[in-house]
Formats: C-alpha cells, sequence, structure tokens
C-alpha cells in the first residue's frame, strides 16, 4: 500500500463521520503510526481538520467541504 492509497482509504474512512487517529486506523486499514502522517497531509491540503486542536489526547478529525466533495468524488 502507498501513501496516496492511505490518503484516500482515510478520507473514506472519515465520510460523514467524526474520528479519532486509532478509529480512522482502523477503519482505514492503515497502522497507527502511519495515520499522524496521512493527518497531517490531509490537514495541510484543507482535505481534513481537527476540532479539538488544543487537546493532547483524544483529537478528533472530519472532513472539511472539499473532503466531502473529494469523497463523493471517489465513490
Amino acid at each position: 500500500m502507498n501513501i496516496s492509497s492511505y490518503r484516500v482509504n482515510t478520507v473514506k474512512a472519515l465520510q460523514n463521520e467524526i474520528k479519532t487517529p486509532t478509529d480512522i486506523a482502523s477503519d482505514a486499514g492503515i497502522r497507527v503510526n502511519h495515520i499522524s502522517k496521512v493527518l497531517r497531509e490531509l490537514k495541510e491540503t484543507g482535505v481534513a481538520e481537527c476540532i479539538n486542536e488544543e487537546s493532547r489526547k483524544g483529537r478528533l478529525y472530519r472532513l472539511t467541504d472539499v473532503g466531502e466533495e473529494i469523497v463523493d468524488y471517489l465513490e
């Protein structure tokens, strides 16, 4: 699995949901140690966002409007 498939699977895992990185990794079939890099890349490109950035534990992520449009395109 390459990094682009990680991003695609992460976007699909976040579709219409708010999840922790552990849940995203589990649903996307990605090891937890890779998910933070994927989430950072998706945040930098405006596809995903962290809704409780100030928390050190239990951060929650969701797709932005752009991310939701992308996941619709992927289907």
